[in-house]
């Protein structure tokens, strides 16, 4: 039976380098969403975000779903800001006989908000550029994990 791992976290937590690292320790196939993105749309994507987003992500579960079929364990690397998303994903995987597993990524807000300063303005390959209003405005959409959704909680700093 394969496992998907739901990756959530706030940005700078430390996600996809974790993913990476459950990667080499599972042999898991890995998706990070971001990856894709700046390899399409370039590390400060124009034009309508949501849309550029909601595409890749279909492209991405077209191939996540086809390797949990051939009994290959996944990651998916998304952040999974909404319980919805979340829950939307667990069935998914669920459905297609995977076992889901929600690892819920944490550290200090100044941490995590210093880790994606320091990666814009270094323009590190690999990393969307963040500024300080973003994180603002992405502080007041995202859902932390709850108690009852039975996530492993890591703590990154």
């Amino acid at each position: 039976m394969p496992t998907l791992y739901l990756i959530h976290g706030f940005v700078g937590v430390g996600k996809t380098t974790f993913s990476k690292s459950l990667e080499k320790e599972t042999g898991a196939k890995r998706f990070t969403h971001d990856e894709w993105m700046i390899e399409r749309h370039g590390d400060n994507p124009q034009g309508d975000f949501n849309a550029l987003y909601a595409e890749i992500e279909k492209e991405i579960w077209v191939l996540a779903e086809a390797a949990l079929k051939q009994d290959q364990d996944v990651i998916l690397d998304y952040g999974f800001w909404k319980r919805a998303e979340r829950e939307k994903y667990k069935s998914r995987g669920e459905s297609l006989g995977a076992t889901v597993t929600l690892y819920n990524l944490i550290c200090a807000d100044n941490v995590s908000k210093d880790r994606v300063l320091k990666r814009t303005a270094a323009k590190e390959n690999g990393a969307l550029m963040i500024d300080e209003n973003a994180i603002t405005a992405f502080r007041a959409q995202f859902e932390p994990v709850a108690p009852d959704e039975g996530a492993i909680t890591i703590q990154t700093d």
